[in-house]
């Protein structure tokens, strides 16, 4: 009787073997979904869970389309968690019709106050949510299984104590103040993504008043390894030095369109530095501005800037994942996969050029 027992122990022993080895081979895995200036941020984490940050815009389904055929690129049946950001049409517009083609679970986001031109969507995400929605506000987790993910703003509130490491950031002294870029931009809800050695930082629209808010004079977020790029990479309503140089990112992807975001011009943000008062200049191209900053390893675009096609102004053309205007646009992505190492390789779904970074 021993023996058998012995011997059903090693049977089993031998058929969970396989399976506790693919468990811990799985990568946290990011896509950035071409919503052409939108955003639309998918991970999938090692545990098999998922999470989806904003679905694009409502453009006939197409956003919806998109991110259903890159979730089924993943293997997934269903989205565990739905973030939406903010109220505007190109982070929420794509929920209605993704919610019709596969199923969505809980969902999160920031609270009911709204300006009424954003009704719209304010609605839409209420209706869409109805049941299985958390207000989330800075400091709350999201329970991405084999992860951490932190809100570190919510609602016009950051993070009260510092995370990551974070702490003072000699940046601020001469810090360049600009006005706010709007209530809903400011309201957003912001992420910070832990797997081991590995961070991910989101901002989504923060502008850089809010930046300044959240890296001076105390850096609450710390350095992060992935950046992705705030406004869409329209860095002349966000990008502050003393942000951008506190977080020094290792990677950064900017999730612009053809013709928003990276290389558009924003004449709404005013410099509001008080006279007298010297601030160092700082370059105002969003790619070269992120091009200069200390160690920056890679830079990878969503699209080719339409808006300013100068190379200096875009990053390889091997790490740009569309080239075209938005009517013959193919929608490919761009993915990250991370191992528990901190060894991650960032693939373009266009032509599949890949690199291989090691997280600081």
């Amino acid at each position: 009787m021993v023996r058998f027992v012995m011997v059903r122990l090693v049977l089993l022993a031998l058929l969970v073997a396989p399976v506790t080895l693919i468990a811990q081979s799985r990568t946290l895995d990011i896509y950035w979904i071409d919503v052409e200036g939108g955003a639309a941020t998918l991970i999938v984490a090692p545990s098999g869970e998922s999470m989806l940050v904003d679905t694009g815009y409502e453009t006939d389904g197409r956003d919806a389309r998109r991110i259903h055929a890159a979730a089924q690129q993943a293997g997934l049946k269903r989205i565990d968690h739905v973030v939406i950001s903010h109220y505007h049409g190109d982070h929420v517009g794509g929920l209605a019709a993704l919610s019709k083609l596969m199923p969505l679970g809980r969902y999160y986001g920031r609270g009911d106050k709204i300006d009424p031109v954003d009704q719209k969507w304010y609605d839409s995400f209420r209706t869409v949510s109805a049941g299985r929605r958390t207000i989330v506000k800075p400091g709350d987790p999201i329970p991405l299984q084999g992860t951490q993910v932190t809100v570190v703003a919510s609602d016009h509130q950051l993070l009260a104590k510092p995370v990551n490491g974070g702490g003072p950031n000699a940046l601020c002294a001469n810090a360049e103040q600009k006005a706010p870029a709007g209530f809903e931009n400011q309201a957003g809800v912001g992420l910070l993504l832990t797997y081991g050695r590995f961070t991910f930082l989101d901002l989504i629209d923060m502008d850089w008043s809010t930046e300044l808010e959240l890296a001076c004079p105390v850096n609450k977020v710390g350095a992060v390894t992935l950046f992705q790029t705030n406004r869409h990479g329209s860095w002349d309503g966000a990008g502050a030095p003393a942000f951008l140089g506190a977080i020094r990112p290792q990677v950064i992807v900017f999730n612009n369109g053809p013709r928003k975001g990276l290389g558009q011009v924003d004449n709404n943000a005013k410099p509001t530095t008080p006279p007298g008062v010297k601030v160092p200049p700082y370059e105002r191209n969003g790619y070269a501005r992120a091009a200069a900053l200390p160690g920056v390893e890679g830079i990878w675009q969503g699209h080719l800037s339409l808006l300013d096609k100068d190379p200096k102004h875009n990053t390889s053309p091997d790490m740009i994942a569309n080239l075209e205007e938005t009517a013959e646009c193919q929608g490919h992505w761009i993915k990250a996969s991370v191992e528990q190492s901190g060894r991650y390789t960032i693939v373009n779904g266009r032509n599949g050029f890949s690199r291989t970074y090691m997280a600081r």
